[in-house]
């Protein structure tokens, strides 16, 4: 087995053990997220998890454009652009399945679905999560827990014989399950948030267990690692629905039965450090965050275009925040159906809700035209401190004492960094990783 699934095996066995460890999964495809979570596991020595999602890269391109191997290797050339280590790079596909043919019969969905699995197996991503809860054209509402299985493992299969034919052995990792509400954040208000019960997980696992056996999957099972489950917490537009560990309390014990099987959590963005930490301490072991580190960059980037408003003539100016928004206006596939309410309402949504519908235009070339223009013009001159401690005063604290570069492109990385230090804190335990 690689040394790179070696960390998230090993990670599950210490975590069995007692150690009250974790990772986090970094889910993002935007260059300057990946290169903060680069160079701080790089600057920590601890492994670094990144996964890609299957509407955000697929066999086709998804919303950036990528396939599967062009992820990788965009990801691979930062990593090694900035000395990090291939071997402590883990590379995740997130919620691979039909999820992005759902209009579609089941049986050409599930076609597209293998050949999904099959392009992410074949780049060398070995942290496979199998998510068929979603229903096709014609299939029943909801799903049942053994069509979900079934199709699960025909993934399953799929992925293993793809990573024998590509690298002679089969060292794959698996998550199974899915989260309530769907992911990337609620769609809709949140009102009632309803914790995964311990019956509901155990008929999941014995459901993909039964479904792996009919395929004569049996020997992958110990390295089914994660259960994908709701531990409670959620964010919407507006506001967060925090851990409250009482309420899952009884899922917590129940995978205390399971030898190699942790829970992994999603939709942990925006939750407290004090529960990211509690959260990992009852077996909520691998935390996923993406919308949380796009929000910080867009953070910081808003605050860097006040203060380029400050500094110069609005012809000089890069026109970022314009820019954004005539391109969300003009494509407004992305948020029109998720924010509601008066055109004021919908107008701080685009730009500030907590779902980071932003973070889909990020790889439109005006947009990035007018980032790199943002990021030019204020590195030609010393930034003002004054306005670093107005815009972005955490930054500002770093650089009066030395440990950052007043530079527009340190303030970024230091700025999403902050995010990645409270997913270090709640994972990390001393020689964890490395048993």
């Amino acid at each position: 087995m690689e040394r790179k699934v070696k960390y998230l095996t090993t990670m599950v066995e210490q975590h069995k053990r007692g150690e009250e460890n974790g990772i986090y999964a970094v889910c993002s495809a935007h260059p300057l997220v990946l290169e903060a979570a680069i160079r701080f596991a790089h600057t920590h020595s601890t492994p670094l998890l990144i996964e890609a999602t299957s509407n955000q890269v697929d066999q086709f391109g998804g919303y950036t454009g990528m396939t599967p191997a062009d992820f990788r290797r965009m990801v691979s050339q930062l990593a090694d652009s900035l000395g990090f280590p291939p071997s402590q790079l883990i590379l995740g596909g997130d919620h691979l399945g039909p999820n992005r043919w759902q209009m579609q019969p089941a049986s050409e969905a599930m076609g597209h679905a293998e050949d999904l699995i099959k392009s992410y197996v074949a780049a060398g991503f070995k942290k496979i999560h199998l998510d068929c809860s979603m229903a096709c054209k014609g299939d029943p509402v909801p799903l049942t827990d053994a069509i979900v299985a079934e199709r699960a493992a025909r993934l399953a299969k799929v992925a293993e014989e793809t990573c024998r034919e590509h690298f002679a052995v089969s060292d794959l990792v698996y998550v199974i399950g899915t989260e309530v509400p769907v992911p990337g954040g609620a769609h809709e208000k949140l009102e009632a948030l309803a914790v995964t019960t311990p019956d509901a997980a155990r008929t999941t696992l014995e459901a993909h267990r039964h479904a792996f056996a009919k395929l004569g999957l049996d020997s992958i099972w110990p390295r089914i690692i994660g259960l994908v489950v709701q531990p409670g917490v959620e964010f919407d537009h507006t506001q967060v629905v925090d851990y409250q560990p009482q309420k899952s309390a009884a899922l917590s014990a129940m995978v205390e039965n399971f030898d190699t099987l942790v829970f992994e959590a999603h939709s942990t963005d925006y939750q407290t450090p004090q529960a990211l930490r509690q959260l990992v301490k009852d077996h909520f072991a691998i935390l996923k965050v993406g919308p949380a580190l796009t929000f910080a960059l867009r953070e910081a980037l808003f605050s860097l275009a006040t203060i380029e408003e400050e500094l110069l003539p609005i012809k000089a100016s890069s026109g970022l925040r314009h820019a954004l928004e005539s391109a969300m206006l003009d494509r407004p596939e992305y948020w029109e159906s998720h924010y509601h309410g008066d055109g004021h309402a919908r107008r701080l949504a685009r730009s500030y809700s907590y779902s980071d519908r932003v973070r889909y235009y990020w790889p439109d070339k005006q947009i990035d035209d007018a980032l790199n223009r943002l990021v030019r013009n204020l590195a030609e001159e010393p930034l003002p401190l004054p306005l670093i401690s107005q815009y972005l005063p955490l930054q500002y604290a770093k650089v009066r004492t030395g440990d950052l570069e007043a530079t527009p492109h340190e303030l970024i990385i230091d700025h999403v960094q902050d995010i990645l230090r409270q997913y270090h804190s709640a994972c990390q335990v001393a020689g964890c990783y490395y048993a």
